[in-house]
């Protein structure tokens, strides 16, 4: 066994003796004054003893055995039905037992008949025997449902507690299996985008062909190196689209108008990688035409512990059949959004007066 898992063990194991301990000696330390006077006989310690033990052992049958087989999948009457059972075995036999190993002494009188007449008297004696019986019997019931209710309320936090811990971890490896499928759907998806830029080039022997290798070369160790991060800095996630726009710019003509802007400090913010590209690349493939003017504005703005960024392209009226093929990456990205900042991003995307809009706030705070 390893040291951890033993001391996991060891642990909880110290803590329930100590429990113990403490809970079956603190009547005698809040009453410590009163000992001096007090003398117990042998039959009143073994019956002590026996009960307590007991005690321990109906504790242990209730955490262990009877929550996890009737109590957890909701069988009152079988639960109800063994705590009664366990309650008279606990009330009538440990008196049984100490009996057996020490019977009880001669009666001693009572501090209120100095004289011993209750002594010579067999009925009353009796009565006090039955009086003394039943005001145990009380005290033992009044213990055992205490301690019962104690172990069973325990019980059940902490089954509640481990399966919360389950279902949390359960979801967070849900949510890292979805996040790496989603990645791993947005590097193809990318990529195949960007040959077919360079096959384009390629096709008419474009002297842009090798600058273009390049800038896909280093875009690709981008992807290989920063995004198996969960977070990457926002100058190099920005250094990317850089490389990107200008991979994209080798192959269009003087009718499209770019504007990429940067505000703010983006060297201090952490950001998922590949959150942006998806707009970027949605905004070339639909935005731009050879045959008439086109613009693209893309903007991002870092503040605080905030990034603000806003893409707008003109819509390509040829080429808008088209468009009902864009939500790949696109619904990608919304889905790590939703996944890697849930309540901490607003994402408006909408089309107006022949442009296509996109807005995306992110609250980086952790």
């Amino acid at each position: 066994m390893s040291p951890i898992r033993h001391k996991k063990k060891l642990v909880p194991a110290i803590a329930h003796v100590a429990a113990w301990v403490c809970f079956f000696t603190l009547p005698y330390l809040v009453f410590f004054p009163g000992l001096r006077e007090f003398s117990m006989s042998n039959h009143t310690l073994t019956f002590i003893i026996t009960t307590d033990i007991f005690l321990i052992i109906f504790y242990y049958l209730n955490t262990q055995f009877l929550i996890p087989r009737y109590l957890v999948h909701e069988k009152w009457l079988p639960y109800v039905l063994s705590i009664i059972a366990c309650l008279l075995f606990f009330v009538i036999v440990p008196r049984q037992i100490a009996t057996l190993i020490v019977p009880p002494e001669n009666f001693t009188p009572p501090p209120g008949d100095p004289a011993g007449k209750i002594a010579m008297d067999p009925e009353r004696q009796k009565l006090m025997r039955a009086r003394r019986r039943s005001s145990n019997n009380y005290f033992n019931t009044a213990i055992f449902l205490l301690v019962m209710t104690v172990g069973t309320c325990i019980t059940v936090v902490q089954r509640w507690l481990a399966t919360e811990q389950h279902r949390k971890e359960t979801e967070n490896e849900k949510l890292n299996t979805e996040l790496s499928f989603l990645k791993s759907q947005v590097n193809p998806h990318f990529f195949f985008n960007t040959l077919n830029n360079i096959y384009s080039l390629a096709i008419i022997r474009s002297e842009k062909t090798a600058p273009a290798v390049m800038k896909l070369s280093s875009i690709m160790r981008y992807i290989l190196t920063e995004t198996e991060r969960d977070l990457v800095p926002l100058s190099n996630e920005v250094e990317f689209i850089h490389n990107y726009i200008d991979l994209q710019q080798v192959r269009l003509t003087d009718k499209v108008k770019l504007d990429f802007t940067i505000t703010g400090n983006i060297g201090e913010l952490l950001i998922a990688p590949l959150i942006f590209i998806p707009f970027v690349e949605n905004a070339f493939k639909y935005g731009i035409s050879t045959k008439e003017q086109s613009t693209i504005h893309i903007q991002l703005e870092a503040k605080e512990q905030h990034i603000y960024f806003s893409a707008t392209n003109f819509i390509v009226q040829s080429e808008n059949t088209m468009m009902e093929n864009t939500g790949i990456g696109i619904n990608n990205v919304k889905r790590r959004l939703e996944l890697l900042y849930p309540g901490k991003h607003s994402l408006l995307t909408e089309e107006k007066g022949g442009y296509y809009y996109v807005t995306l706030h992110i609250n980086t705070e952790s």
